[in-house]
């Protein structure tokens, strides 16, 4: 969880920057907190360490949890598919997306803008086309030119994209089945899945409404204890397969929010074992029809013994 530092600006804050005042609310954490882009004034966001504010804003300062910045590079390597409007990644396990409230350095979408800009010279505007969990390896499929980020951010909301996820689940499901439930928030804040015949009803606190989540699957590999598992969602939902795995009793591998073991076979596990192995899609400027693949990481590989 992220730690918080907050300031409430007074009169004479008004003629500090913000980098100094940082500083002197965390002289070991402070400076790299406004370079990372984790200061925020009412709300907003502040990256520049001579930005100043008014008597009686807030300052908050957001550091990482356990004080570690996630740190990222890319290569060559970690291209699946690259043509003139899109750039698809290798996803590894423990790559942020995007910006997180503390930090626009340490994820997969700031590091492709450097590896691009040292490749190429300048790096184009960069768009993220959908989100994977932080442990979720796999496709992530990335925009690179304007016009193709509203015909690719319509496709992916309107379900036109078809995806494969490949996962490691607890115990030996049935061969094959068909997942419906309802999918929200709890009370909590938590994602959670709701019985189907309560779809469409309002959640309490601003929650929104339950909607509907619906997700394919068929064992590939019966394992000791575990089974690989092939997942086509038909729903976009937050966690939606690890949800759905959760509610028949057979958790990912890794998946500790869920119920699912830390360890497998004699070995601690770094987080959920859940891989984004196939997109399917017409591609949103030419037409054609798309398909991007990323092979089983090797943790993955090691688990089922390839």
């Amino acid at each position: 969880m992220q730690h918080l530092i907050e300031h409430i600006l007074a009169a004479g804050d008004e003629q500090v920057p913000i980098g100094d005042l940082a500083v002197s609310l965390s002289p070991n954490a402070g400076a790299r907190a406004v370079d990372r882009g984790g200061a925020w004034l009412d709300g907003r966001r502040v990256t520049a360490p001579d930005a100043r504010g008014a008597a009686g804003q807030s300052l908050t300062l957001r550091l990482p949890p356990g004080g570690v910045y996630a740190e990222l590079e890319l290569g060559a390597g970690d291209i699946a598919y690259e043509d003139a409007w899109l750039i698809a990644l290798h996803k590894g396990m423990g790559w942020y997306v995007g910006a997180t409230p503390w930090d626009v350095v340490g994820n997969a979408l700031a590091a492709l803008g450097r590896y691009l800009g040292r490749r190429d010279g300048t790096a184009p505007p960069l768009h993220l086309a959908h989100q994977l969990d932080r442990d979720t390896t796999g496709v992530l499929l990335i925009s690179k030119a304007a016009q193709a980020n509203g015909p690719l951010t319509a496709a992916f909301a309107g379900g036109h994209v078809e995806k494969i996820y490949r996962c490691l689940a607890v115990g030996s499901p049935p061969e094959q089945s068909e997942i419906r439930s309802g999918h929200g928030r709890s009370a909590g804040g938590r994602w959670r899945v709701y019985p189907l015949d309560e779809v469409g009803r309002a959640l309490p606190a601003g929650g929104g409404r339950v909607k509907a989540a619906h997700t394919s699957y068929a064992v590939e590999r019966y394992l000791e204890g575990a089974a690989l598992v092939r997942c086509a969602p038909h729903t976009g939902r937050t966690h939606q397969i690890r949800l759905h795995m959760a509610q028949i009793g057979h958790p990912l591998l890794g998946d500790a929010r869920y119920g699912g073991p830390s360890a497998y076979a004699g070995r601690e596990l770094p987080g959920h074992l859940l891989h984004a192995a196939e997109l399917r899609l017409r591609h949103p400027v030419t037409g054609e029809m798309l398909e991007l693949r990323s092979p089983l990481p090797p943790l993955f590989a090691e688990l089922i013994g390839l």
